[in-house]
Formats: structure tokens, sequence, C-alpha cells
């Protein structure tokens, strides 16, 4: 206790007296400096509506930026005169700034890093772009070039939400499309509606620019910077402007229409599941099964499954020679039926129920493919079970494909998973794993390097639907916008989990909030 009362007792007398060598000194700590530099992050927060004047003591004692520069004055297509830059130095947030320097911009391409003092210049809005402006050009060393500018994939849902953040970046806008969608011919100048599955936003293309009456393409990445617009309310409104003809990567000059999607599912009912987990579906066109047959193949890859290890086959592996096991893949043919464009039908077992057993009877659903698939085997291939997916938090799903001929290399017209956990990919050599079709979630190319992917958990093929709680009754509704004119998911599909109940309506799995059509 004694030395406790000393140690405290010279602790009191330490801190006195370094509290009387700062008061002493004026209170001013002298173990750091400011760095001259101002995050483009920190200094665009400075901006509150109106003009800001930068001084060192509005710039917390700084005085310049730096940045990559991401602006190209050379096919014609942005605003004259803006030096463009953007940086991360700030917390990794990527931001950009616009400085008006007049043609010696145009000197200045992209991955030149410089540095740009810019104590004494305005920051304000102009033409609904926030820019630096009293800021000549003799401001601007370039340090070096040739930098490295990492692609930046960016949503138009997350741009429209958020104008001001991605302001004066280098964006890259995935698998975009026009709506409508482009005539033969139809060129790039004006104003496009350009859409990538999440929300549409305007390209906007110059008379004068260098690709002006190039033809548009069906599908590509866009590469470009984002500019707003300014309203008499202050709302900002952006818009994509490429730089030349070289941001536009061309992925796809054909439509593919895809004839069914998948809209939703119940795999793990309340109470048991066997003969009462189902499927739901929409046709994008009139079909006529008996015409045109199709197939759906389910995948549990739980602990319990079989035959066990990466998928050797595929889609086709099927299940183990053991009777009563979980299949692997387990396959629906559907050869009869019909389904008329816009509307919903199902596949599943022979219990038609909404929830289980004893719960809402929706056997008056259009029933494309129905049968106990606890007592009779897949058509082709998968043995009798309990379940046909899996309600272990590993991953299962499904899938759809154009005919009943299901092989290790067919590729299906529309897939979803749920999960990541068992053996799903492998590259091999031989590669193995499920193959995923081109959809709002999964590309067959990578969009951004442009290499092979063709399954399930290679490269970008990564997303996939949450697990929820056994046993409770959920049904995964995946709501999303398909075009088939266009030919896209206009908007991507999104999980919404509905807890369904043994009285619950058919309303509550096909009505608010489920697929449409546009």
């Amino acid at each position: 206790m004694v030395n406790m009362k000393k140690t405290l007792f010279y602790s009191l007398i330490l801190f006195s007296a370094l509290l009387w060598i700062g008061c002493e000194e004026g209170g001013n700590y002298p173990g750091g400096t400011v760095s001259p530099y101002i995050s483009l992050y920190d200094l665009r927060n400075l901006y509150k509506g109106s003009e800001v004047a930068l001084t060192k003591e509005a710039m917390f004692g700084s005085s310049k930026i730096t940045g990559v520069v991401v602006s190209d004055h050379s096919g014609g297509n942005l605003p004259e005169g803006l030096l463009i830059l953007q940086d991360k130095r700030r917390l990794q947030q990527l931001r950009g700034i616009s400085i008006p320097i007049g043609a010696a911009a145009a000197s200045f391409v992209p991955g030149d890093s410089v540095i740009v003092d810019v104590e004494g210049g305005t920051l304000k809005r102009m033409n609904g772009i926030l820019q630096i402006t009293n800021v000549g050009a003799n401001a601007v060393t370039k340090v070096s070039s040739g930098n490295v500018i990492p692609p930046n994939r960016v949503t138009s849902s997350a741009i429209l939400s958020d104008p001001s953040r991605y302001e004066s970046t280098l964006v890259a806008i995935v698998k975009g499309g026009f709506d409508p969608l482009p005539a033969p011919g139809e060129v790039f100048t004006g104003d496009k509606i350009l859409n990538d599955g999440f929300d549409n936003i305007t390209m906007h293309t110059e008379s004068k620019a260098a690709f002006a009456n190039s033809s548009l393409p069906v599908s590509a990445n866009f590469y470009g910077i984002i500019f707003n617009s300014e309203a008499a309310d202050g709302k900002l409104t952006p818009r994509l402007q490429i730089r030349q003809s070289t941001d536009v990567q061309v992925l796809s000059s054909t439509i593919e229409i895809t004839p069914i999607i998948i809209t939703g599912f119940i795999s793990d009912v309340k109470g048991g599941d066997g003969n009462y987990e189902y499927m739901q579906f929409m046709a994008t066109r009139d079909i006529d099964f008996a015409q045109t047959p199709f197939s759906v193949v389910v995948t549990s890859n739980a602990g319990a499954s079989s035959p066990a290890g990466f998928p050797v086959n595929g889609w086709a592996t099927g299940a183990g020679a053991a009777a009563n096991t979980t299949a692997r893949t387990f396959k629906f043919n559907l050869t009869s039926g019909t389904a008329a464009k816009g509307t919903f039908f199902y596949v599943g077992g022979s219990g038609k129920m909404i929830n289980g057993a004893n719960s809402t009877n929706i056997s008056s659903l259009n029933w494309i493919r129905a049968f106990n698939y606890t007592t009779t085997n897949g058509d082709g291939f998968g043995l009798k079970n309990g379940g046909l997916f899996a309600n272990s938090g590993n991953a299962s799903g499904f899938a759809v494909f154009e005919g009943t001929n299901v092989t290790r290399d067919s590729k299906p017209i529309d897939v979803i998973f749920v999960g990541t956990g068992g053996s799903l990919f492998t590259p091999g050599p031989p590669a193995q794993g499920y193959k995923i079709a081109n959809t709002d979630l999964y590309d067959v190319i990578n969009p951004i390097t442009l290499e092979p992917q063709p399954y399930y958990r290679q490269g970008s093929n990564t997303m996939n639907f949450a697990y929820t709680t056994a046993d409770v009754g959920y049904f995964y509704k995946l709501g999303g916008v398909y075009n088939p004119a266009l030919g896209r998911w206009v908007k991507a599909r999104t999980q919404t989990s509905i807890i369904l109940t043994k009285t619950s309506a058919v309303s509550e799995i096909e009505g608010e909030g489920a697929t449409t059509l546009k």
C-alpha cells in the first residue's frame, strides 16, 4: 500500500510539471507538423453550398493537393479546360476534383501524378461541377507519369444516390446497355439512357467528340468521368462522359433473351421438408413445354450429400449409390404444360402446400412439374431423398436448362445460389464446378479482366443470396425487373426473406416485391 501511494504521488508531480511546461510555452504541442497536402476528401467537405476561399486556415494548415489525373481531352468529350484528378489519401475514400486551367489541361494525360498549389484559390460549384477556381496552370507540377489507375466499378444506383461522392472521379459502369435498345446504326451523340442492371443513368456525348458518330454497342463496359448538373434547389443530377472510344469495352453485339427466369423458392418449410420444397419461375415469353422442353436441376452441398468432393460432372453429378442419401444434384424435366409471358409457374414436390404439411393448398397454381421426390428418383439423375436443398448453411441452389439432356458441359440459362460452403469449385486441372449463365449476378466472362470464368465461385462469380434460419418457413422472394426486349435485368434481383405461416396466402409469394417484366 505504501509503495502504491508513493507511485501515485510521483505520478502527480510528473503530471503537474508537464502541465506547467505546457502552459509556459503557450500550450503548443511541438511534436508534429501539419502536412502541406489536404486530401480531396477533406477539401470537398469544406464546401457547404457556398464558395470557400482556400486559405491555409480554411485548409487546416495545408496549402496543396495531390492526385492522379483522370482527364483525357484527346477524345473531345470533356468540359474544355478542366484538369480532373482523384485521390484516396483520406480513409481510402476516393474523391475527385476539377480545376479549370484552360488549354494547359490538355497537356496532362491519365496516370500523371500532380501537385497543385491551391492556396488563394476558391472552391465553388460552376455549371453543376465543384471546382477549384483562380488557380493557374503554373500552380500545377507533374511529379510522374504512367501511374496505374485501378478500375473503380460503381453501380448506377450508387452514383444516383450520392452524386457528389463520385463527381470528377473515373468510374467503370459494367455490363451497361441502352434503354431503349439502339436502332441499327444509332450513334453516341447526345444523351443516352444507360442501364447496368441497377438503375438508369445518362451518358452524354458531345457532337464534336471523336467517337460521336460511332455505333452504340448492345452491351459494354463504360469507363468515364461523372459530372453533375445542378437544379435551382441545389439537387445534383449525375451524368457519365466517356473520354475516348477506348473507354468502351464491348461485351456483346447480340441480344440473349432468357425465356425462363428464377423468381423465388422455399427450401426449408415449417416441419418436414420432404415433398414440400418448391421453386418459382416466370416465363418471359409464351412457352409450350411439350414443344420446347426445359429442365431444372437442384444442387445440395450439405455435408451429408453424396457424392462428396468437387462435383466432377457439374450439374449432372446426381447422387451416390447409397439409398436415401441427399442427392448432390436432382433433376426435374419440364415437358408438358404451358406458361404465358409474364406469369409464374412452379416446380417441386407433389405436396403443393405453401409452407409444408397442413398449410395453404396451392395446387391451383401453374405447376409444370411436381412429383414426390421422397419416393421417386429424379428425371435422369438424383436419388429419391428427404430434401432437395442444403439446410446446413452450405451452398445450395438451382439452375434452368434448355432441353432435358444435362451434362457436365451444359450451360444453364438462369441460376441462383444460397451460401458459399462446401466443395464447389476447383480450377484443377481439370476444372470442376457448377457452370453459371450470364445473369444479373454472374458473368461467364469477367467483365473487367475479360478472362473466362464459367463456374460459380470462380473469378468475380462470388455473389449469392443469404441463408435463412432452418425450419421457420422462409420463402426467398427474389424481386427484380427483367426486360425481354433488351434481354437483360434492368433492376437486379434482391432477396426478401418472407416468413410464411400455415395460413399464408398466394399473394405473399406472388404479390408486392416479386419479379416483374418491363
